[in-house]
């Protein structure tokens, strides 16, 4: 009956489209894509094994799997019955497995849309509860989404302008748009169905979502197209949730794409929507926080500061770095540390942007914490307040309208005053903004209320250091005077 069915389909369809084909011969022939990779991998983890979906071990042992997928009109699988349907699912998704002609929309217009309604209807199945899908079914699905997603990806933007990597703006630019989307959207929207399927067993689901088919995935982070790399990032983040087994190769992966970044391509795509999902991994750590995780922030994450193109993933990265703190505050010195030694010194964009995320992590330090690094941070903080760039300036006084933060500089006003002291009375004899002028001195009384006895003390050093400042300047300018002296006498 099955097979009556599908022959009374073909005949109907083809009946009403063969003045198409014959005006039309190419549309009998699908072309493949010459960007798609070699869905055949293997992968070795903890000492096991493990193929992919695309393995010849897993092809249904059927005779239209053996042959070039052809796109045809096959019966809908609500039409059939129950025992009919996974055969005719799994001869779906191999015919979903031909790739189109994307590069002109007046070619295979048919066998596009064939195909774009396949896709809406196994999407529709895996969603419904009509129907159990089987390991072999899964090994078809599986093998059809990786032949459709995994794929060469075009070279960034900057790889043909030859313009730098850092030099691109995102938010100036035109993002790229994979000219196939509207089929690979139904790609994707399947595997997220299929993995966040409730009658999908994780047990059954390893043999094909294993290690290598991770890998493959996060390879596709570097596509420029941002609807895929959303999808990429909402299905990455599914599989950890579902996968427990794969949670540490996850982590691990994205840490050497972090590697890879900063130290070979400096090609940043993809690592924002990476940060959002280790966001969501950090939220999830047990405390006291493991020794991995600790080097992982030191070694992966927070030289990611130093990179040019901070801005395109630095909200992300901020709130990563948040996330450790405050899971264990003991992490906050190393923070704040890595951030000093990252810190910017001629870019005052990016020096704004460390001194928001300072504020953050400074917000959720403990004092015990604060008092291990105050020396440097505000060494640093000075300088900052002294910036002739007014935003940074700005953003540095900004500091004292946390209460947290002023707070912490409370407990430790002995070592801070004396630093900050002198950055706040340059501002207030010789800044050129006046808004810098007025935020330096309401810090400055704020000091003196805090504590006179201290701020007279500091006022009183301050006036001796100049005082030397002018009496060294004076020595400086009689040596020089003698020098032009004896120069002309003995000229």
């Amino acid at each position: 009956m099955f097979n009556k069915i599908i022959k009374l389909g073909q005949k109907k369809f083809n009946k009403s489209d063969q003045h198409h084909q014959d005006n039309n011969p190419s549309t009998n022939n699908v072309v493949r894509s010459s960007r798609t990779a070699p869905t055949t991998a293997s992968s070795v983890s903890n000492g096991e094994s493990q193929t992919t979906a695309s393995s010849p071990s897993q092809t249904p042992n059927h005779p239209m799997f053996t042959t070039t997928p052809t796109l045809e009109v096959l019966p809908l699988l609500k039409d059939v019955s129950s025992s009919d349907r996974p055969l005719l699912f799994m001869k779906k998704a191999h015919m979903c497995s031909c790739h189109c002609d994307f590069s002109d929309t007046l070619i295979m217009p048919r066998e596009k849309e064939i195909k774009r309604q396949t896709l809406l209807e196994l999407v529709d199945f895996l969603h419904s509860s009509s129907g159990k899908v089987n390991e072999t079914m899964q090994s078809e699905l599986i093998r059809m989404v990786s032949a459709n997603i995994f794929r060469c990806l075009p070279p960034a933007h900057h790889e043909n302008t030859g313009a730098p990597p850092e030099g691109n703006d995102p938010e100036e630019e035109e993002p790229y748009l994979e000219p196939w989307w509207p089929h690979l959207q139904l790609v994707y929207e399947l595997l997220l169905r299929y993995v966040v399927s409730s009658e999908i067993e994780p047990k059954t689901a390893k043999k094909f979502i294993n290690h290598t088919f991770v890998s493959r995935l996060l390879d596709l982070f570097d596509s420029e197209d941002p609807r895929e790399r959303e999808y990429l990032k909402t299905v990455l983040h599914r599989i950890y949730g579902k996968f427990i087994f794969h949670r540490p190769f996850i982590r691990c992966s994205i840490y050497n794409v972090f590697y890879k970044f900063l130290y070979e391509t400096e090609r940043c795509i993809g690592v924002g929507e990476l940060l959002e999902i280790l966001g969501s991994v950090i939220n999830g750590f047990t405390v006291p926080m493991r020794e991995e995780h600790r080097l992982y922030l030191v070694k992966a994450i927070l030289p990611l500061h130093k990179s040019k193109s901070i801005s395109i993933y630095h909200q992300q990265l901020s709130y990563c770095v948040t996330q450790f703190v405050e899971k264990d505050y003991k992490l906050a010195d190393s923070v704040i540390r890595g951030l000093l030694k990252f810190w910017p010194l001629t870019n005052c964009q990016k020096e704004v942007l460390f001194l928001g995320e300072l504020e953050e992590v400074l917000d959720a330090t403990e004092p015990s914490e604060f008092q291990q690094c105050v020396v440097p941070l505000f060494t640093q903080i000075g300088k900052c307040l002294n910036s002739a760039h007014f935003q940074v300036a700005e953003r540095a006084l900004f500091l004292w309208n946390n209460e947290h933060i002023v707070g912490l500089i409370a407990q430790n006003k002995d070592v801070i005053f004396p630093i900050i002291f002198e950055a706040l009375e340059r501002n207030m004899k010789g800044h050129w903004n006046q808004a810098v002028h007025g935020l330096s001195e309401n810090v400055r009384r704020m000091f003196l209320e805090m504590d006179t006895d201290l701020f007279e003390e500091c006022e009183k050093q301050h006036a001796e250091n100049e005082a030397k400042a002018c009496v060294m300047l004076e020595q400086r300018e009689l040596t020089w005077k003698k020098l032009e002296e004896a120069a002309s006498l003995a000229a």
